[in-house]
């Protein structure tokens, strides 16, 4: 259990973090077309959290509000970005190798999981895998 218990609680300060990475995107974004993909990423990112942090308390575990140190790195990494370049599809492999490390930590989590915690994780770890593959399709479109 405390296997578990840690690697949903390291899920969910990732999420976290991504979720304030995609707040500061969203705010560097201007006109750019990604504007649309930062929002979904962002609603994606609030619900996961939400859902998240029940399991967490159920766990025994005090949900983390902020994230770690690692959303200060990502606001600044995405402000140095939006002050070089716009935040266009250039930008989408970051996001994307991100997205797929986050798949790791729901790997992690799911190692442990049991119902119904399983099904919440599967399903957050599916939308994310599909948020994936429209960067992926929107990357190579814009190549």
């Amino acid at each position: 259990m405390t296997e578990y218990r840690d690697a949903l609680a390291a899920l969910h300060t990732t999420l976290l973090d991504s979720m304030n990475g995609y707040e500061e995107a969203l705010k560097d974004a201007g006109k750019s077309g990604l504007i649309t993909v930062f929002e979904a990423m962002l609603a994606l990112r609030r619900q996961a959290t939400v859902e998240l942090e029940p399991l967490l308390t159920q766990a025994g575990v005090k949900p983390d509000q902020d994230g770690s140190f690692m959303s200060t790195v990502h606001r600044a990494i995405i402000s140095v970005q939006s002050m070089m370049t716009d935040l266009d599809e250039t930008v989408l492999p970051g996001f994307i190798d991100g997205e797929k490390r986050i798949l790791t930590y729901y790997d992690d989590a799911l190692a442990g999981a049991g119902d119904p915690d399983r099904e919440i994780l599967l399903r957050q770890r599916e939308q994310t895998t599909d948020r994936i593959a429209e960067m992926e399709r929107r990357r190579e479109k814009a190549a």
